[in-house]
């Protein structure tokens, strides 16, 4: 199979995440978001997510920002870490993100995202990457016939040309910019992550003869059916998968046909070694070490379907010591496995 990598998440890929995931078979992992201004301004919790380790290379630090020079002296600070990759988030669609112009906000101003991009991408020596969505909402996805391209107005009396999608024309002015790489997301902004990712204008970018870089699917990519239809169909060159590894880092080793924990008892394991990971990364404090990786437990499939197990679940997610934690995880195991 193509290569499969870990989506960048806020809160979510850490190292401890990383770590696991790099072990079941991911090919390529990204930090979680970093604020390009918050690093320039030396914020000790932002710039503590620069920290990677080889035994996680290929590893890519994910930098976010709405003002060009700003993110190019990101992108010099994150190049002193040595990641392999600089990727540029222009996808985010969250509020405080989107909204203050950054993500997913830079899809309603193309010409300020180009220029974050050429700033990024000269300002540094190490491969520059980008991550998008289809467009800002779902105007982005009806063809259009400019033969001028991006955001240009029909010249008058001009012909109709080609038919082309936002997206197709974005990812060739990235490219022009210089990024080596391209994710895309297959919902537009607006749509936040609800419904279903459209993976045809995904394939409609790889397809294009004028892209010449590689193309990274994203989007609802949760099991390994799904992942070899999206190789096989869309041509991608990788995928990129996100919340369907929450709780469940062993999902690219499924993918791949590798060795995987099967039973509940091996998978319960993982994730409690990953809660133990998680203590570790938050300086060894046991309450916010378990509060930092209670979303994997419990949006873990390992625990998806039991039988009369809300109560159960409600004080998995209230447990705040590692031993009332386990313990309650190992009743799981001798109750459902």
């Amino acid at each position: 199979m193509k290569p499969l990598y870990l989506a960048p998440m806020e809160d979510v890929t850490d190292p401890a995440f990383r770590a696991l995931c790099k072990r079941y078979g991911a090919d390529r992992v990204y930090t979680e978001f970093v604020n390009a201004d918050a690093l320039v301004r030396d914020i000790a919790s932002t710039t503590r997510k620069l920290t990677i380790s080889d035994a996680e290379r290929p590893v890519a630090i994910q930098i976010y920002g709405r003002e060009p020079e700003a993110m190019a002296d990101a992108a010099r600070i994150v190049e002193q870490a040595q990641p392999d990759f600089i990727d540029i988030n222009f996808g985010c669609p969250v509020k405080k993100v989107a909204g203050k112009g950054a993500g997913a906000g830079l899809l309603r101003d193309v010409p300020k995202m180009l220029e974050i991009a050429r700033a990024v991408v000269n300002a540094v020596h190490t491969p520059v990457t980008a991550k998008t969505r289809l467009g800002w909402d779902e105007k982005d996805l009806i063809p259009r016939y400019n033969p001028l391209g991006l955001n240009t107005p029909f010249p008058s009396g001009e012909g109709r040309g080609e038919a082309s999608y936002f997206i197709v024309d974005l990812a060739e002015a990235l490219q022009d910019c210089g990024i080596t790489e391209l994710a895309i997301h297959g919902r537009t902004r607006s749509q936040m992550y609800r419904g279903e990712a459209d993976w045809t204008l995904i394939g409609e970018v790889k397809n294009n003869p004028r892209i010449h870089i590689p193309i990274i699917g994203n989007g609802d990519v949760c099991t390994p059916e799904r992942a070899r239809e999206c190789f096989d169909r869309y041509g991608v060159d990788a995928i990129m998968v996100g919340r369907a590894t929450f709780g469940a880092p062993w999902l690219f080793a499924e993918m791949k046909g590798l060795p995987a924990p099967r039973s509940m008892e091996d998978k319960v394991s993982v994730l409690k070694e990953h809660v133990l990971a998680s203590i570790a990364w938050c300086g060894n404090d046991e309450r916010k070490g378990i509060l930092h990786s209670r979303r994997h437990f419990a949006a873990s499939p390992v625990f998806k379907g039991l039988d009369n197990f809300k109560q159960t679940r409600i004080a998995l997610l209230r447990a705040e010591t590692v031993e009332e934690v386990f313990a309650i995880m190992d009743e799981i195991v001798t109750r459902y496995a």
